[in-house]
């Protein structure tokens, strides 16, 4: 059965994230013909995240004691909804309307993992996460060309078309998505504690400065390159393109290669090692081929990391408790993605463009420490 729940999970998270894909680089833009003062729009650009930071702990418990089916399905229909009312947006409050309604159903990918953790054995459980991160890839390259498309016919066509495929994934899950959650685990849940899961407050911490690092390359990662390399918007479109395409190769392809003897912890090192090094090696970068040979590095290293932590989250946690304790990873992950942004932005104006590529090469650093002095794992 894994296998085809496996199989039906990933269309279901990659039809949703097909329409994340579409929403985001258009949300700045939308917003900027209101004119919102800074604090406002920064405020508008973490809504998203503030909302999944404070439910996405709330819907992996609930997950734990209603089952992962219906949770996942009132997520989907929520992310149809946010998309819908950023389809139909028409003035700022209804673009922070659709950012909280899709922020709040936004938690579904820690449910997603524990449907990956119910239905996966422990030594095979990294290259099932990996599966969430090929769907990111696939849906970050998709998303933003199938936008780009509809523009050229209306405003609002993306933002429908992102509720359309929500509502295409809610349909997928419903008629195919079995529950997975075991008998009798809600009877289980009062009795085995979150606080039960070994190490993980040091993985959170990993979690978080390994997120927050990415975060805030990501979001400076285009004025790095116009900056340095003054290129246009459309190369810069390209090359975001590339970075998903190679996040696609690593967690959709090589990461399920990988022998499932392989520890978490040693994956998280050896990953968070090649993140550190890419962004070192960018510092100096002075040509765009230099860049192009060092995204791979850094595609690879993130892609090695963020399967295996959240393996290594769930293989610590009480089986009774793998949506809460991943649900307070994703949590942990939106917090960093607020904070990352801000970090990236602060950063470049103290420092310029190098200083980013090194304060988060610090962070990375500073998360394989932390990862180091943690137990391997079972």
């Amino acid at each position: 059965m894994s296998r085809r729940v496996l199989t039906v999970l990933f269309a279901v998270v990659f039809m949703d994230l097909v329409g994340f894909g579409m929403v985001i680089p258009l949300l700045p833009l939308y917003a900027e013909q209101y004119a919102p003062p800074p604090w406002v729009f920064g405020l508008l650009l973490a809504s998203y995240s503030a909302m999944q930071f404070v439910f996405s702990p709330i819907l992996g418990a609930l997950s734990d004691r209603w089952g992962r089916r219906p949770v996942l399905l009132v997520s989907l229909a929520g992310s149809a909804v946010g998309y819908l009312l950023f389809g139909l947006a028409d003035s700022l409050a209804m673009l922070f309307a659709s950012r909280v309604v899709a922020g709040i159903a936004g938690g579904n990918v820690a449910t997603a993992q524990a449907v990956i953790a119910d239905v996966t054995p422990p030594e095979e459980r990294a290259k099932g996460m990996g599966l969430i991160g090929a769907a990111f890839g696939l849906g970050f390259v998709a998303g933003p060309a199938l936008a780009g498309l509809l523009l050229s016919f209306s405003p609002r066509l993306p933002g429908l078309a992102a509720a359309a495929f929500s509502a295409v994934a809610w349909l997928s899950a419903f008629r195919a998505l079995p529950e997975t959650r075991k008998p009798g685990q809600e009877a289980v849940v009062r009795r085995v504690p979150l606080a039960g899961a070994r190490g993980l407050g040091g993985l959170l911490v990993v979690g978080f400065l390994t997120v927050t690092a990415w975060a805030a390359f990501e979001v400076t990662f285009a004025q790095f390159l116009h900056a340095r390399f003054a290129l246009p918007a459309a190369r810069v479109a390209w090359l975001f393109a590339y970075v998903g395409l190679l996040a696609v190769l690593v967690q959709g392809f090589l990461v399920r290669k990988i022998p499932g003897r392989v520890p978490p912890k040693v994956l998280v090192v050896a990953g968070l090692g090649l993140v550190a090094l890419g962004l070192g090696l960018l510092v100096g970068a002075t040509t765009v081929p230099t860049v192009l040979l060092v995204l791979p590095l850094l595609a690879l290293g993130q892609g090695l990391v963020s399967p295996a932590l959240s393996s290594w989250v769930s293989r610590q946690s009480p089986a009774a408790a793998q949506g809460e304790a991943l649900g307070a990873f994703q949590g942990v992950g939106s917090l960093a993605r607020i904070v990352g942004p801000i970090t990236g932005q602060l950063v470049l104006g103290h420092w310029g463009v190098t200083g980013v590529p090194l304060v988060t090469g610090l962070l990375a650093l500073a998360g394989l420490a932390v990862a180091l002095l943690l137990p391997a794992g079972r």
